[in-house]
């Protein structure tokens, strides 16, 4: 686990932008399953890809679609959290960063770590506002 110190910029990062930080299962899976389009955003330390996925999922939100939930969890730091995160993704295997858009509780948008890894910020949000524009 990673000390809060390290972690608290980048919490912010996300939390500042409107997404809300969740600490347990069951906050996790209340969001989830909430009516409408949720963005959960698994935050990550990771500087490689870490340091675009946070701006990307930022920038993905100035365009005319957006969810209507924002939610993010920390990895190596909120474990219940993330946990539960990683166990709505299935079949997706576990990795950080990563995002997902649900609707209604189902998933039906997935980023994973390889297609963050090596990606300007300005692609990620591309990617995120498309699927916003077929599902939100």
């Amino acid at each position: 686990m990673y000390p809060e110190e390290m972690v608290l910029p980048m919490r912010a990062e996300l939390s500042e932008a409107g997404f809300q930080e969740l600490y347990t299962a069951a906050d996790v899976k209340n969001a989830i399953k909430a009516e409408g389009t949720t963005l959960v955003v698994v935050n990550s330390v990771c500087g490689c890809a870490a340091r675009n996925a946070r701006p990307g999922a930022k920038m993905s939100l100035d365009g005319a679609k957006k969810p209507d939930h924002l939610i993010t969890v920390f990895a190596g730091v909120d474990k219940e959290a993330v946990d539960a995160a990683r166990e709505e993704m299935f079949p997706f295997p576990p990795s950080s960063p990563s995002m997902a858009l649900f609707k209604n509780g189902e998933l039906v948008h997935m980023l994973e770590r390889h297609h963050i890894e090596g990606r300007p910020a300005e692609l990620i949000a591309e990617n995120l506002k498309d699927a916003y524009a077929e599902f939100c």
